[in-house]
């Protein structure tokens, strides 16, 4: 039966800064660094070796995963990289100091933008520094200003569903290199996490989650390679 690994991206120089990241494509600090090869590491020790890696096209992610392959010694394991599993788009709160908006816009409505299911913030202006209309790695595409977990998980699915999971319902294992609200979403699909909880599913950095799954893609155990570091995951099996 197929494995999956997702495994979160290491910490970033604006995680480290506590800022509103999304779609901005900042690096790893050398302790994003240390985690991507830690989790490397376990994945080499958890006898894992995935037939394909798929990422983000953000630097962050990829890294990690190259990192990773590295550490476990799976170098020339192939990468797709695709824009759909980029984190979330933080749209108007993108590059802000987190402390910093919560005093601008009271910390109940922060906390609304960033935790509830559906409600997006508002949405990155035209033109702004942030902008990524001009990206060439999004050029043709419908990109979002804003989004909410939900919609994440309404551009993830499709992808998730056209590439990935054919590759899981051909026995192959996969390793998943991403973002924490891209992962989210794919685990909300996969144990059905109701809304409610899904808000409260927080995957740590650089720790890979390894999911049993069987012919029809439902999982049947999970776990994170490095327990010292796990965190609840609503509806998970153990």
């Amino acid at each position: 039966m197929p494995r999956l690994i997702l495994l979160r991206h290491g910490q970033s120089q604006w995680n480290l800064e506590n800022r509103f990241t999304g779609w901005v494509d900042v690096d790893l600090t050398a302790e994003g660094e240390a985690q991507a090869r830690r989790g490397g590491e376990l994945i080499a020790q958890a006898g894992f070796r995935p037939a394909v890696m798929f990422t983000s096209v953000l630097t962050r992610a990829k890294r990690t995963g190259a990192l990773a392959l590295q550490a476990a010694g799976l170098s020339d394991v192939p990468v797709i990289a695709d824009w759909r599993l980029n984190e979330r788009h933080y749209g108007g709160l993108t590059g802000l100091d987190k402390a910093e908006t919560a005093r601008l816009h009271g910390e109940d409505q922060v906390k609304i933008w960033r935790r509830s299911y559906d409600i997006p913030p508002p949405p990155l202006e035209a033109g702004s520094e942030w902008d990524f209309d001009a990206d060439p790695r999004y050029a043709g595409q419908a990109i979002p200003d804003t989004e909410s977990l939900k919609t994440t998980l309404d551009r993830v699915l499709p992808y998730w569903n056209e590439a990935i999971a054919p590759r899981l319902a051909a026995g192959e294992d996969v390793l998943i290199a991403a973002h924490g609200n891209s992962l989210r979403a794919i685990v909300k699909h996969l144990f059905a996490v109701p809304d409610d909880q899904i808000v409260g599913v927080e995957i740590p950095t650089g720790n890979p989650l390894e999911i049993d799954l069987d012919a029809a893609l439902k999982p049947t155990a999970a776990r994170y390679l490095d327990e010292a570091r796990a965190t609840a995951l609503p509806g998970l099996p153990a």
